[in-house]
């Protein structure tokens, strides 16, 4: 590759990373690009996570995901120094951690390891590229490697910022769903499971990972409106009357007014994931009464997997159904109360819902 075909090739690389926040995607582009331009087998993007003391990655060539000590390994060497490392033969340099082969059962043979700065020059992370397809690395190979960490740094550094803030955006939205449900006799773990319930649908319905990952989002504020009801109406353990009932219906309502924003999408799909998620296929469901795909599909989705939970969760006043029995109630409703394509969805991917039925079980 001559320095024409390079330059273009950082040109585009730039494009891509400066366009990308999703941190797995960005760790993709950027370990398949720096194993790529030096012609490497394998490449790692390593974070340093100064509070754990740990370097960590959620994408490396080969495993899923890697964790280790910051100080152990040629990795963390690069990170306490800021040096850049060149090893011929990685199992003769006293400082190779090899516990990662033992675990993948890969053999390192040689390695470049560069550091990645932020903008106030601390060292956040390592490129570390294994085992050079053709002979050695090289200073040529390390300049390389310098110029794709000048990009890098700040992209990366940006990335990880913009997911913490996602990550607490996250949390508010469980904690806001929490003290929903504080006036329910519902828990935390089932505005989980059905936002992961609604993920597997979605996935399976063919949605875009983001518009997944939004649902996972918005898909426990389903029951927000709730927190507007009255105590003694929502925690009546004997039937309701018409007149109750008709409060109780308004949850959605509320729900929708409270979330509802036309300048955030995140909300305004919670809003109306809060409005339709009582809404039946056949048209007799409420707050509206519509039918069929006159009901947005977020909140047909959320509808399989709430009433999935509340049919298998334990509850003050009822036991809960067994996973079959529940799921017959779903074919039984399928294209009378539910999107039946959706319901067909959740049943071929029931070893997914049993994982989750079993990882969040109260």
């Amino acid at each position: 590759m001559d320095n024409e075909e390079i330059l273009g090739h950082l040109i585009d690389f730039g494009k891509r990373i400066s366009r990308e926040t999703n941190l797995n995607a960005l760790f993709e582009t950027l370990g398949d690009f720096s194993r790529d331009i030096v012609n490497a087998d394998r490449c790692s993007i390593f974070v340093f996570d100064k509070n754990k003391h740990e370097l960590w990655t959620k994408v490396s060539h080969g495993v899923e995901e890697l964790r280790m000590p910051a100080d152990k390994g040629i990795a963390g060497f690069v990170v306490m120094t800021g040096e850049i490392q060149i090893v011929t033969d990685a199992y003769n340099d006293f400082r190779f951690y090899d516990e990662i082969d033992k675990q993948t059962g890969y053999r390192t043979r040689s390695l470049l390891a560069v550091p990645l700065f932020d903008k106030n020059e601390n060292v956040i992370g390592v490129i570390q590229v294994v085992n050079k397809k053709k002979g050695f690395f090289t200073n040529n190979d390390a300049e390389l490697l310098i110029l794709i960490s000048n990009y890098i740094g700040s992209t990366l550094e940006n990335a990880i910022l913009y997911e913490k803030l996602n990550d607490t955006k996250i949390k508010l939205v469980y904690k806001l769903s929490t003290a929903a449900e504080f006036k329910d006799e519902e828990t935390s773990l089932h505005t989980k499971r059905v936002a992961f319930y609604s993920a597997v649908i979605a996935g399976a319905y063919g949605l875009s990972r983001d518009d997944v990952e939004n649902l996972i989002v918005t898909a426990p504020m389903h029951d927000v409106g709730k927190i507007g009801i009255p105590d003694n109406i929502i925690k009546k353990n004997g039937k309701l009357t018409d007149e109750e009932f008709d409060i109780i219906k308004t949850h959605t309502t509320i729900g929708y007014n409270l979330l509802q924003d036309d300048e955030n999408e995140i909300l305004q799909e919670a809003a109306i994931i809060a409005r339709d998620h009582h809404e039946k296929w056949n048209g007799r469901g409420y707050p509206k009464g519509i039918a069929e795909e006159e009901i947005s599909l977020h909140g047909r989705i959320v509808a399989v997997a709430d009433v999935f939970d509340a049919l298998t969760s334990r509850r003050p006043y009822k036991e809960p159904w067994s996973v079959e029995k529940a799921l017959n109630l779903l074919k039984k409703e399928s294209g009378i109360h539910f999107d039946p394509n959706l319901v067909e969805l959740f049943m071929k991917n029931r070893d997914e819902v049993m994982d989750i039925h079993e990882k969040y079980k109260e």
